[in-house]
């Protein structure tokens, strides 16, 4: 059975965020897809420190329980990623972006070619910026963007707002049969993925 990890970046476990990705798991369960929630919680998270240990080991050179659980999970295979954020002043939460810093860099490998989309959760503005800082993280790392009827955006204030934007729980729905059909049709376990080059590294200063 095909498996999607979703990380609710709020530090909300059951807030609106958590509501947005909730409706996305469904639709997925619904097509057949097994899915898991890892929330990050309202702990402080240690951000990436460009020690390149994770080149050397094969991990994170922090061992939090945070990232040991996100690791482990991919490492032990998904078929896709759906990463959920609230907004904050315009971009996604900084806990959040502090996690998948190390995650990426140090799980490149595993997630390269595996469809990815982001979901953002605002009250009223900011939902475009904080969707194209996420979707950045898909597109270093050839990872097919999964997109919906609208932008994955979700509009609501204090808990369970969420749910009465009926047009943004459609949004999900749809994300979650649009995930489910590219999981299936890319088929990345049996046909492999295009070769890739030599990664050529630039500066611009010669």
């Amino acid at each position: 059975m095909s498996k999607v990890l979703l990380i609710n970046g709020s530090p909300r476990p059951r807030g609106n965020t958590f509501t947005a990705l909730s409706e996305v798991a469904n639709s997925l369960q619904q097509e057949g897809v097994e899915t898991q929630i890892i929330n990050i919680g309202p702990k402080a998270v240690q951000g990436c420190i460009a020690c390149a240990m994770c080149g050397r080991i094969g991990r994170c050179t922090f061992h939090d329980d945070l990232y040991q659980q996100v690791f482990q999970t991919i490492r032990d295979g998904i078929d896709g990623l759906i990463i959920g954020s609230p907004v904050y002043y315009g971009g996604p939460n900084g806990s959040l972006c502090a996690l998948l810093d190390r995650v990426f860099y140090s799980l490149g490998r595993e997630l390269r070619f595996k469809p990815a989309a982001s979901v953002v959760v605002c009250r009223r503005g900011g939902a475009s910026a904080a969707f194209d800082r996420l979707n950045k993280y898909f597109g270093i790392l050839n990872m097919p963007i999964v997109s919906s009827q609208y932008w994955n955006m979700v509009y609501g204030q204090t808990p369970g707002q969420a749910a009465l934007d009926e047009e943004g729980m459609q949004t999900m729905r749809t994300l979650g049969r649009n995930m489910a059909w590219m999981i299936r049709k890319l088929n990345i376990a049996s046909d492999g993925h295009p070769d890739l080059e030599q990664p050529l590294r630039t500066n611009f200063i010669r």
